[in-house]
């Protein structure tokens, strides 16, 4: 007899109709899978300290698949908690875009005895990892750390003038970046932050940064796509009070004009399992409306 597959399920217990479509799927696998543990997506939170490399989450070593129940926010918060563990990721769409989130609760449902086989078709999504380095005196000490899945970017903040930050790749000087801060995206989160400020779609299965900047003090400063086995050092020259350096939108650290920020590719891959419904570029055109056809108007007999 084969064993049931060990699951852990994840969901934010305030978004509306996660409770429900998590009791209706643990309801159904019952009997068909043995569910280690449910965390609340505020529990990942309170695990997340700034300043702290992420800490493991309790039985993920036992586990075969981690559920999350939410949008994209939601699993990418999972995401950099479940990482090191190379434990795939299956998202279930309870969320308003649902680019990461590819099931629905019932699409879940007819996809299990995939699930019950271990036979289903896995994306490996390269990290980033972040660190944040106090720089005085010739010295560095580490007071921020972080992976994400999505991205790392830098804003102004208040009291909101331009900030000047000094880019390096692999220790040579890339550019001077005059503007209201910085992205650097993976390629899964080329369509998000970075899309929305003119960066390019990459693929989510190569491995490549991308470095946009935020309405830069320049009309020849473009994104700007480099290898991902590459470092990135970023220097605050000149920047606000309120000068931030995020990940994901979901964790962030102050920055001053002691800090250096380095960001390099993470040692580990984010997994994700794939609807077999839907490709990549299904998802482009039915989520974000990419390439979409100008609505013309039709006229009577032509």
């Amino acid at each position: 007899m084969k064993s049931l597959p060990k699951l852990v399920i994840f969901g934010d217990p305030k978004k509306l109709g996660v409770n429900e479509a998590i009791d209706e799927f643990v309801g159904f696998a019952k009997g068909r899978a043995e569910i280690i543990a449910s965390y609340g997506i505020d529990d990942l939170k309170d695990a997340e300290k700034p300043g702290l490399t992420s800490s493991k989450v309790e039985g993920l070593e036992q586990c075969d698949f981690a559920i999350v129940f939410g949008g994209d926010g939601s699993i990418i918060s999972t995401a950099r908690k479940v990482g090191e563990a190379s434990v795939p990721v299956l998202g279930v769409n309870v969320g308003k875009l649902g680019y990461l989130a590819e099931f629905s609760v019932d699409e879940l449902k007819d996809f299990f005895p995939r699930l019950l086989k271990k036979n289903v078709p896995v994306d490996r999504r390269m990290m980033l990892d972040c660190r944040v380095f106090s720089h005085r005196e010739s010295h560095r000490s580490e007071r921020f750390c972080s992976a994400a899945i999505n991205d790392i970017f830098i804003t102004a903040g208040p009291p909101f003038r331009m900030v000047e930050l000094k880019i390096l790749v692999d220790g040579q000087s890339l550019a001077g970046c005059v503007s209201d801060g910085l992205i650097i995206s993976t390629p899964t989160g080329s369509t998000a932050y970075n899309l929305s400020a003119g960066g390019p779609i990459v693929s989510p299965r190569m491995d490549a940064v991308v470095i946009t900047p935020l309405c830069p003090h320049s009309l020849s400063f473009r994104p700007i796509v480099i290898n991902a086995e590459s470092t990135i050092e970023v220097f605050g020259i000149r920047v606000n009070e309120g000068t931030t350096v995020s990940i994901d939108g979901q964790v962030s650290s102050t920055l001053s004009t002691d800090d250096v920020v380095r960001i390099q590719k993470h040692t580990c891959d984010f997994l994700i399992v794939n609807n077999p419904l839907r490709n990549q570029w299904d998802t482009l055109a039915t989520k974000l409306r990419w390439a979409e056809k100008p609505k013309y108007k039709e006229y009577p007999n032509g």
